[in-house]
Protein backbone atom coordinates (compact mmCIF):
# COMPACT_ATOMS: atom_id res chain seq x y z
CA UNK A 1 0.00 0.00 0.00
CA UNK A 2 1.26 3.67 -0.79
CA UNK A 3 1.78 6.51 1.67
CA UNK A 4 -1.55 8.58 0.97
CA UNK A 5 0.21 11.46 0.95
CA UNK A 6 1.26 10.45 -2.79
CA UNK A 7 -2.27 10.68 -3.63
CA UNK A 8 -2.67 14.31 -2.43
CA UNK A 9 0.45 15.92 -3.03
CA UNK A 10 2.19 14.13 -6.62
CA UNK A 11 -1.40 12.71 -8.06
CA UNK A 12 0.53 12.95 -11.46
CA UNK A 13 2.92 10.55 -10.31
CA UNK A 14 0.48 7.91 -9.62
CA UNK A 15 -1.28 8.76 -12.75
CA UNK A 16 2.33 8.22 -14.97
CA UNK A 17 3.40 5.40 -13.03
CA UNK A 18 -0.52 3.84 -13.77
CA UNK A 19 -0.09 4.66 -17.38
CA UNK A 20 2.95 3.06 -17.16
CA UNK A 21 2.43 -0.16 -16.33
CA UNK A 22 -0.79 -0.38 -18.26
CA UNK A 23 -2.56 -0.78 -15.63
CA UNK A 24 -6.64 0.48 -15.76
CA UNK A 25 -7.53 2.29 -12.68
CA UNK A 26 -10.28 5.64 -12.52
CA UNK A 27 -7.96 8.02 -10.54
CA UNK A 28 -9.70 10.97 -10.78
CA UNK A 29 -12.41 9.46 -9.07
CA UNK A 30 -10.31 8.23 -6.47
CA UNK A 31 -9.39 11.81 -5.48
CA UNK A 32 -12.79 13.12 -6.26
CA UNK A 33 -13.58 10.24 -3.58
CA UNK A 34 -10.76 11.35 -1.19
CA UNK A 35 -11.56 15.05 -1.30
CA UNK A 36 -15.54 14.10 -0.24
CA UNK A 37 -13.62 11.97 2.74
CA UNK A 38 -11.34 14.80 3.93
CA UNK A 39 -14.55 17.41 3.75
CA UNK A 40 -16.78 15.01 5.73
CA UNK A 41 -13.91 15.27 8.19
CA UNK A 42 -13.48 18.66 8.19
CA UNK A 43 -17.40 19.01 8.67
CA UNK A 44 -17.78 16.38 11.21
CA UNK A 45 -14.94 18.73 13.20
CA UNK A 46 -16.75 21.91 12.87
CA UNK A 47 -19.61 20.52 14.31
CA UNK A 48 -18.03 19.07 16.96
CA UNK A 49 -16.83 22.53 17.97
CA UNK A 50 -19.68 23.81 17.99
CA UNK A 51 -21.52 21.61 20.01
CA UNK A 52 -19.04 21.43 22.63
CA UNK A 53 -19.23 25.45 22.34
CA UNK A 54 -23.02 25.76 23.04
CA UNK A 55 -22.92 22.93 25.56
CA UNK A 56 -20.40 25.40 27.52
CA UNK A 57 -23.27 27.95 26.90
CA UNK A 58 -26.11 25.84 28.16
CA UNK A 59 -23.97 25.70 31.51
CA UNK A 60 -23.59 29.38 31.72
CA UNK A 61 -26.99 29.79 30.81
CA UNK A 62 -28.10 27.25 33.60
CA UNK A 63 -25.91 29.51 36.11
CA UNK A 64 -27.21 32.57 35.06
CA UNK A 65 -30.57 31.48 35.94
CA UNK A 66 -32.05 31.59 32.29
CA UNK A 67 -33.87 29.01 30.01
CA UNK A 68 -31.45 26.49 28.42
CA UNK A 69 -33.98 24.34 26.26
CA UNK A 70 -33.75 26.41 23.06
CA UNK A 71 -29.92 25.90 22.81
CA UNK A 72 -29.85 22.24 24.51
CA UNK A 73 -32.63 21.74 21.63
CA UNK A 74 -29.57 22.71 18.90
CA UNK A 75 -26.60 20.87 20.99
CA UNK A 76 -29.48 17.98 20.32
CA UNK A 77 -30.04 18.61 16.46
CA UNK A 78 -25.88 19.16 16.17
CA UNK A 79 -25.48 15.78 17.72
CA UNK A 80 -27.72 14.03 15.45
CA UNK A 81 -26.40 15.74 12.46
CA UNK A 82 -22.87 14.44 13.93
CA UNK A 83 -23.98 11.46 14.03
CA UNK A 84 -24.87 10.64 10.73
CA UNK A 85 -21.58 12.65 9.10
CA UNK A 86 -19.98 10.24 11.39
CA UNK A 87 -21.27 7.22 9.65
CA UNK A 88 -20.67 8.85 6.61
CA UNK A 89 -17.25 9.41 7.33
CA UNK A 90 -16.75 5.90 8.34
CA UNK A 91 -18.71 4.78 5.15
CA UNK A 92 -16.26 7.09 3.19
CA UNK A 93 -13.24 5.63 5.08
CA UNK A 94 -13.96 2.24 4.22
CA UNK A 95 -14.75 3.04 0.47
CA UNK A 96 -11.68 4.67 0.13
CA UNK A 97 -9.22 2.06 1.91
CA UNK A 98 -10.74 -0.72 -0.51
CA UNK A 99 -9.73 1.34 -3.60
CA UNK A 100 -6.70 2.77 -2.18
CA UNK A 101 -6.15 -0.80 -1.44
CA UNK A 102 -6.31 -1.65 -5.55
CA UNK A 103 -3.87 0.89 -6.56
CA UNK A 104 -0.47 -0.65 -7.67
CA UNK A 105 3.36 -0.33 -6.07
CA UNK A 106 5.00 2.85 -8.06
CA UNK A 107 8.19 1.42 -9.87
CA UNK A 108 11.42 2.65 -9.77
CA UNK A 109 12.84 5.16 -11.94
CA UNK A 110 15.81 2.28 -13.25
CA UNK A 111 12.56 0.00 -14.28
CA UNK A 112 12.18 0.47 -18.07
CA UNK A 113 9.02 1.59 -19.70
CA UNK A 114 7.55 -1.66 -21.59
CA UNK A 115 3.90 -3.14 -22.15
CA UNK A 116 4.79 -6.71 -21.87
CA UNK A 117 8.03 -9.32 -21.98
CA UNK A 118 9.04 -8.39 -24.91
CA UNK A 119 10.16 -5.02 -23.39
CA UNK A 120 12.11 -6.71 -20.37
CA UNK A 121 15.81 -6.54 -20.40
CA UNK A 122 18.77 -9.19 -20.27
CA UNK A 123 20.96 -8.07 -17.38
CA UNK A 124 23.13 -10.89 -18.19
CA UNK A 125 23.59 -14.49 -19.41
CA UNK A 126 25.82 -17.19 -17.62
CA UNK A 127 26.67 -21.15 -18.16
CA UNK A 128 26.99 -22.80 -21.46
CA UNK A 129 24.02 -24.23 -23.14
CA UNK A 130 24.83 -27.68 -23.45
CA UNK A 131 24.96 -28.99 -27.36
CA UNK A 132 23.25 -32.07 -27.43
CA UNK A 133 24.35 -35.08 -30.16
CA UNK A 134 20.81 -36.27 -30.25
CA UNK A 135 17.13 -34.34 -29.71
CA UNK A 136 16.69 -33.12 -26.59
CA UNK A 137 13.91 -33.92 -25.23
CA UNK A 138 10.56 -32.32 -22.66
CA UNK A 139 11.17 -32.90 -18.96
CA UNK A 140 7.52 -34.59 -19.13
CA UNK A 141 8.81 -37.04 -21.19
CA UNK A 142 11.95 -37.61 -19.50
CA UNK A 143 9.84 -38.17 -16.10
CA UNK A 144 7.27 -40.56 -17.59
CA UNK A 145 10.42 -42.82 -19.29
CA UNK A 146 11.90 -42.79 -16.12
CA UNK A 147 9.01 -43.20 -14.35
CA UNK A 148 10.18 -40.44 -11.30
CA UNK A 149 6.83 -38.17 -12.02
CA UNK A 150 3.32 -39.50 -12.35
CA UNK A 151 0.82 -37.41 -13.48
CA UNK A 152 -2.87 -39.53 -14.05
CA UNK A 153 -2.34 -41.04 -10.93
CA UNK A 154 -2.49 -37.38 -9.19
CA UNK A 155 -5.33 -36.49 -10.95
CA UNK A 156 -7.07 -39.51 -9.53
CA UNK A 157 -6.00 -38.76 -6.12
CA UNK A 158 -6.80 -34.96 -6.64
CA UNK A 159 -7.86 -33.20 -9.50
CA UNK A 160 -5.50 -32.32 -12.94
CA UNK A 161 -2.81 -29.97 -12.34
CA UNK A 162 -1.29 -32.03 -9.22
CA UNK A 163 1.89 -34.62 -9.62
CA UNK A 164 3.01 -37.41 -7.60
CA UNK A 165 7.18 -37.67 -7.60
CA UNK A 166 8.12 -41.67 -7.29
CA UNK A 167 11.85 -42.99 -6.03
CA UNK A 168 14.09 -40.79 -7.26
CA UNK A 169 11.93 -37.95 -8.70
CA UNK A 170 10.82 -37.52 -4.92
CA UNK A 171 14.40 -38.39 -3.76
CA UNK A 172 15.62 -35.66 -6.10
CA UNK A 173 13.07 -32.93 -5.07
CA UNK A 174 14.06 -33.14 -1.41
CA UNK A 175 17.91 -33.40 -2.46
CA UNK A 176 17.14 -29.62 -4.20
CA UNK A 177 15.12 -28.32 -1.08
CA UNK A 178 17.79 -29.41 1.43
CA UNK A 179 20.75 -28.08 -0.97
CA UNK A 180 18.79 -24.69 -1.31
CA UNK A 181 18.23 -24.75 2.33
CA UNK A 182 22.15 -25.68 3.57
CA UNK A 183 22.85 -23.51 1.08
CA UNK A 184 21.11 -20.50 1.95
CA UNK A 185 21.52 -20.76 5.59
CA UNK A 186 25.54 -21.97 6.13
CA UNK A 187 26.46 -19.73 2.95
CA UNK A 188 24.08 -17.11 2.46
CA UNK A 189 23.53 -16.22 6.36
CA UNK A 190 19.87 -16.37 6.27
CA UNK A 191 17.61 -17.46 9.19
CA UNK A 192 15.52 -20.85 8.34
CA UNK A 193 11.81 -20.76 9.39
CA UNK A 194 9.75 -23.55 8.84
CA UNK A 195 5.92 -21.48 9.17
CA UNK A 196 2.25 -22.77 8.65
CA UNK A 197 1.02 -23.11 5.45
CA UNK A 198 -2.17 -21.60 5.61
CA UNK A 199 -2.59 -17.58 6.10
CA UNK A 200 -5.63 -15.14 7.46
CA UNK A 201 -6.71 -13.15 5.46
CA UNK A 202 -5.18 -9.91 6.72
CA UNK A 203 -1.75 -11.81 6.19
CA UNK A 204 -2.47 -12.53 2.55
CA UNK A 205 -3.76 -8.67 2.04
CA UNK A 206 -0.21 -7.82 3.75
CA UNK A 207 1.71 -9.03 1.18
CA UNK A 208 -0.53 -7.67 -1.54
CA UNK A 209 -2.56 -10.89 -2.33
CA UNK A 210 -5.91 -9.79 -1.43
CA UNK A 211 -7.93 -8.54 -2.77
CA UNK A 212 -6.59 -8.60 -6.23
CA UNK A 213 -5.66 -11.87 -6.51
CA UNK A 214 -8.42 -13.64 -4.30
CA UNK A 215 -9.55 -16.29 -7.43
CA UNK A 216 -6.22 -17.86 -7.58
CA UNK A 217 -6.07 -18.62 -4.11
CA UNK A 218 -7.51 -21.68 -2.32
CA UNK A 219 -9.93 -21.02 1.21
CA UNK A 220 -10.90 -22.86 3.77
CA UNK A 221 -14.59 -23.49 5.18
CA UNK A 222 -12.91 -21.62 8.04
CA UNK A 223 -11.44 -18.79 6.21
CA UNK A 224 -7.75 -19.68 5.93
CA UNK A 225 -6.12 -19.47 2.70
CA UNK A 226 -3.38 -22.22 1.62
CA UNK A 227 -0.43 -20.13 0.93
CA UNK A 228 0.76 -19.41 -3.31
CA UNK A 229 3.88 -18.69 -2.24
CA UNK A 230 6.55 -18.97 1.53
CA UNK A 231 6.50 -15.17 0.33
CA UNK A 232 2.96 -14.78 2.77
CA UNK A 233 4.61 -16.29 5.61
CA UNK A 234 7.44 -14.59 5.58
CA UNK A 235 6.27 -10.90 5.06
CA UNK A 236 4.05 -11.62 8.38
CA UNK A 237 7.10 -12.56 10.45
CA UNK A 238 6.63 -8.91 12.24
CA UNK A 239 3.65 -7.82 11.51
CA UNK A 240 2.38 -5.16 13.63
CA UNK A 241 6.27 -5.37 15.30
CA UNK A 242 8.65 -2.39 16.33
CA UNK A 243 12.40 -3.46 15.28
CA UNK A 244 15.82 -1.74 15.45
CA UNK A 245 17.88 -0.47 13.14
CA UNK A 246 21.33 -2.48 14.22
CA UNK A 247 19.20 -5.35 14.09
CA UNK A 248 18.49 -5.12 9.51
CA UNK A 249 18.69 -6.31 7.32
CA UNK A 250 16.86 -9.26 8.51
CA UNK A 251 16.88 -12.19 6.31
CA UNK A 252 15.08 -15.20 5.94
CA UNK A 253 14.71 -18.52 4.19
CA UNK A 254 11.99 -21.10 4.04
CA UNK A 255 10.55 -24.65 2.16
CA UNK A 256 7.16 -24.38 1.64
CA UNK A 257 4.30 -26.26 -0.14
CA UNK A 258 2.86 -23.51 -2.59
CA UNK A 259 -1.28 -23.86 -3.43
CA UNK A 260 -2.55 -21.83 -6.44
CA UNK A 261 -6.07 -22.11 -8.10
CA UNK A 262 -4.62 -20.63 -11.10
CA UNK A 263 -5.90 -22.16 -14.76
CA UNK A 264 -2.65 -21.68 -16.22
CA UNK A 265 -1.28 -20.89 -19.87
CA UNK A 266 -2.78 -23.18 -22.49
CA UNK A 267 -0.04 -24.65 -24.58
CA UNK A 268 3.41 -25.85 -23.63
CA UNK A 269 3.34 -24.40 -20.41
CA UNK A 270 0.75 -26.08 -19.11
CA UNK A 271 2.49 -29.48 -19.46
CA UNK A 272 5.14 -31.02 -17.03
CA UNK A 273 5.89 -29.24 -13.64
CA UNK A 274 5.75 -25.61 -14.97
CA UNK A 275 2.25 -24.23 -13.91
CA UNK A 276 0.97 -26.64 -11.01
CA UNK A 277 -2.07 -26.40 -8.17
CA UNK A 278 0.63 -27.26 -5.55
CA UNK A 279 4.08 -26.93 -6.08
CA UNK A 280 7.14 -26.95 -3.77
CA UNK A 281 9.78 -23.44 -3.59
CA UNK A 282 12.66 -22.34 -1.14
CA UNK A 283 12.03 -18.44 -0.76
CA UNK A 284 14.40 -15.42 0.60
CA UNK A 285 12.98 -12.82 2.48
CA UNK A 286 15.21 -9.84 3.60
CA UNK A 287 13.41 -7.19 6.07
CA UNK A 288 15.70 -3.87 5.18
CA UNK A 289 16.17 -0.03 6.08
CA UNK A 290 15.52 2.27 2.83
CA UNK A 291 19.21 2.87 2.47
CA UNK A 292 19.94 -0.82 2.82
CA UNK A 293 17.21 -1.83 0.07
CA UNK A 294 18.98 -1.47 -3.59
CA UNK A 295 22.49 -3.19 -2.21
CA UNK A 296 20.13 -6.22 -0.33
CA UNK A 297 18.11 -6.71 -3.72
CA UNK A 298 21.45 -7.44 -5.40
CA UNK A 299 22.26 -9.64 -3.18
CA UNK A 300 19.53 -11.54 -2.47
CA UNK A 301 19.45 -11.92 -6.36
CA UNK A 302 22.85 -13.26 -6.39
CA UNK A 303 22.05 -15.84 -3.65
CA UNK A 304 19.58 -17.37 -5.86
CA UNK A 305 21.66 -17.39 -8.99
CA UNK A 306 24.41 -19.01 -6.69
CA UNK A 307 22.23 -22.50 -6.37
CA UNK A 308 21.99 -22.00 -10.36
CA UNK A 309 25.77 -21.70 -10.82
CA UNK A 310 26.10 -24.45 -8.45
CA UNK A 311 24.08 -26.43 -10.41
CA UNK A 312 25.40 -26.26 -13.91
CA UNK A 313 22.38 -24.64 -15.66
CA UNK A 314 22.72 -21.98 -18.11
CA UNK A 315 20.59 -19.21 -17.31
CA UNK A 316 19.64 -15.79 -17.41
CA UNK A 317 19.07 -12.26 -15.40
CA UNK A 318 16.12 -10.03 -17.34
CA UNK A 319 14.59 -6.71 -15.44
CA UNK A 320 11.06 -6.87 -15.91
CA UNK A 321 9.87 -3.69 -17.27
CA UNK A 322 6.65 -1.43 -16.48
CA UNK A 323 3.93 -3.77 -18.50
CA UNK A 324 5.25 -6.96 -16.80
CA UNK A 325 5.63 -6.01 -13.39
CA UNK A 326 3.77 -7.86 -10.49
CA UNK A 327 1.03 -5.80 -8.32
CA UNK A 328 3.10 -5.11 -5.37
CA UNK A 329 6.64 -4.87 -6.77
CA UNK A 330 8.52 -1.62 -7.51
CA UNK A 331 11.35 -4.14 -8.95
CA UNK A 332 11.76 -7.14 -10.01
CA UNK A 333 14.54 -9.72 -11.54
CA UNK A 334 13.74 -12.75 -13.32
CA UNK A 335 15.87 -15.64 -13.57
CA UNK A 336 15.36 -17.71 -16.03
CA UNK A 337 16.78 -21.13 -16.92
CA UNK A 338 17.56 -22.78 -20.49
CA UNK A 339 14.84 -25.76 -21.46
CA UNK A 340 16.36 -27.34 -24.20
CA UNK A 341 13.65 -29.67 -24.37
CA UNK A 342 11.37 -27.05 -24.53
CA UNK A 343 13.26 -24.85 -26.78
CA UNK A 344 12.85 -21.70 -24.20
CA UNK A 345 13.48 -19.91 -21.29
CA UNK A 346 12.06 -20.93 -17.96
CA UNK A 347 11.39 -18.51 -14.84
CA UNK A 348 12.86 -20.61 -11.78
CA UNK A 349 13.12 -17.05 -9.67
CA UNK A 350 11.42 -13.72 -9.29
CA UNK A 351 13.29 -11.37 -7.17
CA UNK A 352 11.27 -8.50 -6.18
CA UNK A 353 11.59 -4.95 -4.18
CA UNK A 354 8.62 -3.66 -2.62
CA UNK A 355 9.74 -0.44 -0.70
CA UNK A 356 7.62 0.24 2.11
CA UNK A 357 4.72 -1.02 0.05
CA UNK A 358 4.30 -4.56 1.69
CA UNK A 359 5.15 -2.47 5.38
CA UNK A 360 2.22 -0.39 5.37
CA UNK A 361 -0.14 -3.43 4.68
CA UNK A 362 1.56 -5.85 7.70
CA UNK A 363 2.75 -2.63 10.08
CA UNK A 364 6.04 -3.40 9.94
CA UNK A 365 8.61 -1.01 11.36
CA UNK A 366 11.85 0.08 12.88
CA UNK A 367 13.13 2.82 15.28
CA UNK A 368 16.78 4.31 14.18
CA UNK A 369 17.14 4.85 18.13
CA UNK A 370 15.19 4.01 21.53
CA UNK A 371 12.60 7.04 21.41
CA UNK A 372 13.01 7.82 17.56
CA UNK A 373 9.71 7.78 15.40
CA UNK A 374 8.75 4.40 13.61
CA UNK A 375 9.57 4.50 10.31
CA UNK A 376 8.32 1.98 8.08
CA UNK A 377 10.84 -0.77 7.15
CA UNK A 378 11.52 -2.07 3.03
CA UNK A 379 11.63 -5.84 1.99
CA UNK A 380 11.81 -7.80 -0.78
CA UNK A 381 11.96 -12.02 -1.83
CA UNK A 382 12.92 -14.41 -4.01
CA UNK A 383 12.51 -17.80 -5.09
CA UNK A 384 15.30 -19.57 -4.26
CA UNK A 385 14.66 -21.15 -6.11
CA UNK A 386 11.38 -22.67 -7.21
CA UNK A 387 12.24 -26.53 -6.70
CA UNK A 388 9.71 -28.35 -9.55
CA UNK A 389 10.81 -25.74 -12.37
CA UNK A 390 14.75 -26.23 -11.38
CA UNK A 391 14.06 -30.06 -11.23
CA UNK A 392 12.51 -30.06 -14.91
CA UNK A 393 15.47 -27.75 -15.56
CA UNK A 394 18.04 -30.57 -14.40
CA UNK A 395 15.97 -33.53 -16.47
CA UNK A 396 16.40 -31.44 -19.44
CA UNK A 397 19.92 -30.54 -19.19
CA UNK A 398 21.49 -33.21 -17.35
CA UNK A 399 19.39 -36.03 -19.87
CA UNK A 400 21.08 -38.73 -21.71
CA UNK A 401 21.08 -40.51 -25.20
CA UNK A 402 20.47 -43.42 -23.15
CA UNK A 403 17.32 -42.70 -21.16
CA UNK A 404 19.13 -41.85 -18.58
CA UNK A 405 19.73 -38.23 -16.39
CA UNK A 406 23.04 -37.80 -14.79
CA UNK A 407 22.27 -36.20 -11.03
CA UNK A 408 24.56 -33.10 -10.39
CA UNK A 409 27.30 -33.56 -8.45
CA UNK A 410 26.58 -30.96 -5.94
CA UNK A 411 23.32 -33.13 -5.10
CA UNK A 412 24.88 -36.58 -5.18
CA UNK A 413 25.22 -36.44 -1.35
CA UNK A 414 21.77 -35.82 -0.40
CA UNK A 415 21.03 -38.89 -3.37
CA UNK A 416 23.35 -41.59 -1.06
CA UNK A 417 25.39 -40.72 -3.32
CA UNK A 418 24.08 -41.66 -6.59
CA UNK A 419 25.37 -40.31 -10.16
CA UNK A 420 22.58 -41.03 -11.97
CA UNK A 421 18.80 -41.98 -12.30
CA UNK A 422 18.23 -45.14 -14.93
CA UNK A 423 15.36 -46.38 -16.47
CA UNK A 424 13.01 -48.32 -14.17
CA UNK A 425 13.96 -52.14 -15.60
CA UNK A 426 17.74 -51.04 -14.76
CA UNK A 427 16.60 -50.05 -10.88
CA UNK A 428 14.54 -52.95 -10.96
Amino acid sequence: MLDRRLLRDNPEILRQALANRGYQFDLDALIALDEERRSCIERAQALRERRNALSEEVGRIIREGGDPEPTKAEVAKLKADLDLLEEKERELEAEFERRWAEVPNVPKPEVPIGAGPEDNVIIHERGEKRAFDFEPQPHWEIATRLGIIEWDRAARMSAARFVVNLGPGAALERALINFMLDTHTRKHGYIEVFPPFLACRRSMFGCGMLPKFEEDMFKTAEGLYLIPTGEVPLTNMHQDEILKAEDLPRCYTTYTACFRAEAGAAGQESRGLIRLHQFHKVELMKFTTPDQADAELEKLTANAEAILDALGLPYRRVLLCTGDLGFSSCRTYDLEAWMPGMGKWLEVSSCSQFGDFQARRVNTRYRTEPKAKPIFVHTMNGSGLACGRTLAAILENYQNADGTVTIPEVLRPYMGGEAVIYPPSVRD
